[in-house]
């Protein structure tokens, strides 16, 4: 899924448009998932290679994407990856990035002024990026019509209030001032907790654990069910061995409970899976088995 290619596909009513930032290896496999060691990773390699690892090394291969639903009349972006322009200091590839993310998105039919909703599912670096652009060395809102909704929790640990995650990374700071903080202050931010309905088919759902405000959103239309799961997993072998946090988890055990409450509502529900970095299809029906669960059916 690269360049200008756009994956789409309904959910009953609802429509979904995939738009891609950036993908490729990423970080070791193992270091990604520590939980999962190597042995793991090669049990399982014909089922990641070569779109969750890459073929000939040991790197997970992610993607960067923002899905885009239109339900109801609005259309609503799930996730705004790294953005422009951002200084990321401790991140080489997305630091000081220059990409055509917003190109992309109005040559898939979806212009700024078009953009009813944001949704982030938390509030890291790589989900909230396209929030906000450069007008002329101020960072103003990229969705000027947009509600953007902001996980409560999230927003306390990573703002002023919970002192930018208590100031163990730097990052945290930057990353809310340039990409979250002017959404509030150009009126725009909706903090919500627990659970917020967007629409009859949406439904946002607090799923913490990767951070403190992590959520997920289901989408329900004619019978047909989605959950658009955010960073609850980073890689497949989440699915087959859900007990493994990624490195990027606050509370890797919390994750992992409610990355099983999860998978399991889907397995029971039939829902389609679609994490934020998976790459191939990018979205998946599981089921359960004897350890975990089993990647049943990829999107078309």
């Amino acid at each position: 899924m690269t360049g200008d290619r756009v994956q789409s596909f309904l959910i009953g009513d609802v429509e979904v448009l995939r738009i891609v930032e950036w993908q490729g290896p990423y970080v070791p496999a193992a270091e990604l998932v520590p939980e999962c060691g190597p042995e793991v990773w090669e049990a399982h390699a014909a089922q990641l290679v070569p779109d969750h690892r890459e073929a000939g090394g040991d790197r997970a291969v992610v993607t960067l994407q923002t899905w885009v639903l239109r339900s109801g009349g609005r259309t609503v972006l799930v996730d705004t990856g790294v953005g422009n322009g951002r200084e990321r200091p401790g991140s080489p590839l997305f630091h000081r990035r220059q990409g055509d993310f917003l190109g992309r998105l109005e040559r898939a039919g979806v212009r700024p002024a078009d953009v009813d909703v944001v949704v982030n599912t938390h509030l890291h670096a790589d989900h909230v990026g396209w929030n906000t652009v450069d007008a002329g060395g101020a960072w103003v809102p990229s969705f000027p019509g947009a509600r953007y909704l902001l996980p409560a929790a999230d927003d306390h640990h990573f703002g002023p209030a919970g002192g930018y995650a208590g100031g163990t990374r730097p990052v945290d700071r930057l990353v809310y001032e340039d990409s979250v903080a002017p959404v509030h202050r150009a009126g725009q931010a909706v903090v919500w907790e627990d659970a917020h309905r967007i629409d009859e088919h949406l439904v946002l759902e607090a799923a913490p654990g990767h951070t403190p405000g992590s959520a997920v959103l289901r989408v329900e239309s004619r019978g047909e069910r989605a959950v658009f799961v955010g960073d609850l997993l980073h890689s497949p072998v989440q699915i087959l061995r859900p007990e493994c946090s990624s490195c990027f988890c606050l509370d890797p055990q919390r994750a992992a409970r409610t990355r099983q409450r999860v998978l399991q509502r889907a397995a029971d529900e039939r829902a389609l899976v679609v994490p934020a970095h998976f790459g191939g299809a990018g979205a998946v029906q599981v089921r359960a088995a004897a350890h975990g669960f089993s990647l049943h059916r990829w999107a078309a």
